[in-house]
């Protein structure tokens, strides 16, 4: 029986996500604003409606679970999402050596409108937000307050995730809320069920789309218990918030709900790198993943960057690090720069160990990240909220054995976060939220931005295609 939290710690619950995966078999099927040609041409034959799908409390909480499953598909947080990420930002740290085109023009930062890729990252996008919006339009049917507000508060996450990342992925940056007035992405409100829900909306600015972010997860905050198993929580609402207000320029309350996070207690860092990265299970200081089993989920991650010996393609990873990225470590006793390995009967390139078991769960927000959230904030601000700049980066720098710091300036935290959060998808957006140029691509370069699926702009007459494509 699923608790009122749908899952506190329950052993169980990868077996349910297994079983309630099934519903994506049906909400595949519904119709996004902005679907494909062939959505578009005839009803399916096995709509949902709320007659026959939404009115009880079970079948709404299999719809959320159907989220989850959603956004830890391969086009998003199964792994393609990191990956673009990372070749967008590459600056000769990395080597692609794939024969897939798609991946290679993130890495040649000449993109294609007709990116699969890019088209699978919008479309899952939408598919993950109309999944929530289902569940939010139902929630009458709960009569248990405290289950209705957990059901509402991780809807409203997994709808504030992905709204963040096709910003930030098909936006300008927006430092300091500069761009607040310019073309955001689509705020999509309402559930499609049927052919006749479908809208056509334009792009909503970037300062709306945070807005509505914001709220969300705000929400969240309000209406999650503080522990949920492997699914969300008020402390995962609390610390994907940190991550935007640093986004974008609000060193205050990210240092504030960085530090609620820690103080919590809740997490703790883990004692070596082995425990971090490959888990079945989450971490001590996972705060939240994405949840892989045998037979659900995605871990494309384990595809694009590791060799065959641990389940990537043949030969050379698709993705191998090279010696330009070695130079940002300053300890030669750093776990972390040693957490790379050469595939002896390949003779491959250097591949990393974070990602080398296909099954494992896909990490997201990490304690770590808040430590150096809360330094990073803690340090611009000149205040000491928590804890010292210098403790928090030293506590991050202990775990991997690198000597303590003496001292710490601003160009050591963002340095830490390089060699802590490498290779998770955070280069990207932290080059453009510190103006910092990638190469020779200033920052704010639209080839850094990725563009309108083509297919989107056939379909939808009021969506605006990005500069430069």
């Amino acid at each position: 029986m699923i608790k009122t939290n749908i899952s506190d710690h329950n052993p169980k619950v990868k077996k349910e996500m297994k079983i309630y995966i099934k519903i994506l078999l049906i909400l595949t099927i519904t119709l996004t604003h902005i679907g494909c040609e062939n959505r578009l041409d005839t009803e399916p034959e096995q709509s949902l409606t709320s007659e026959n799908a939404f009115d009880t409390p079970e079948k709404v909480i299999n719809i959320l679970i159907g989220t989850y499953a959603q956004a830890g598909q391969g086009a998003s947080y199964g792994g393609q999402l990191y990956t673009i990420a990372e070749l967008l930002a590459n600056d000769l740290e990395l080597k692609w050596n794939g024969t897939f085109t798609d991946p290679g023009e993130f890495n040649n930062k000449v993109i294609n409108t007709n990116n699969t890729f890019v088209a699978n990252l919008w479309l899952n996008g939408y598919d993950i937000s109309n999944q929530a919006n289902i569940v939010l339009d139902n929630l009458d049917v709960f009569d248990n307050l405290d289950r209705r507000n957990s059901v509402e508060g991780q809807a409203k996450f997994l709808r504030a995730v992905t709204y963040f990342d096709l910003l930030r992925f098909f936006s300008k940056h927006n430092n300091n809320s500069i761009n607040n007035g310019e073309l955001g992405v689509p705020i999509v409100r309402e559930p499609v069920i049927q052919l006749e829900d479908v809208t056509y909306p334009s792009r909503n600015t970037i300062g709306e789309v945070y807005d509505f972010i914001i709220n969300d997860l705000e929400d969240a905050i309000v209406l999650l218990p503080e522990t949920n198993g492997v699914f969300a929580s008020s402390l995962a609402a609390k610390s994907l918030l940190a991550r935007i207000y640093l986004q974008i320029g609000n060193y205050e309350r990210a240092r504030d709900l960085s530090n609620e996070v820690i103080q919590s207690g809740q997490y703790i860092l883990t004692e070596n790198l082995d425990d971090t990265y490959n888990n079945d299970d989450n971490s001590t200081e996972d705060i939240f993943a994405w949840q892989v089993t045998d037979s659900d989920g995605t871990n494309s991650m384990n595809t694009f960057w590791a060799t065959d010996r641990f389940g990537g393609r043949p030969g050379n990873p698709d993705i191998s690090i090279e010696g330009a990225f070695f130079r940002i470590f300053d300890d030669v006793n750093d776990a972390r720069g040693g957490y790379f390995y050469i595939d002896s009967e390949t003779g491959s390139g250097i591949a990393s160990y974070k990602w080398i078991f296909g099954n494992a769960n896909i990490p997201f927000i990490r304690l770590a990240e808040m430590y150096l959230i809360r330094a990073e904030s803690n340090f611009i601000l000149n205040t000491t909220i928590g804890e010292t700049p210098l403790n928090d980066v030293n506590t991050v720098r202990n775990r991997s054995n690198a000597f303590a710091l003496t001292d710490v300036t601003y160009v050591d935290i963002i340095l830490e976060r390089l060699r802590e959060l490498s290779f998770e998808g955070h280069k990207l957006h932290d080059f453009k939220r510190l103006e910092i140029s990638i190469g020779e691509l200033a920052f704010d370069d639209n080839r850094l931005v990725l563009p309108i699926p083509q297919r989107e702009m056939n379909i939808n007459p009021n969506l605006r295609q990005n500069d430069g494509y």
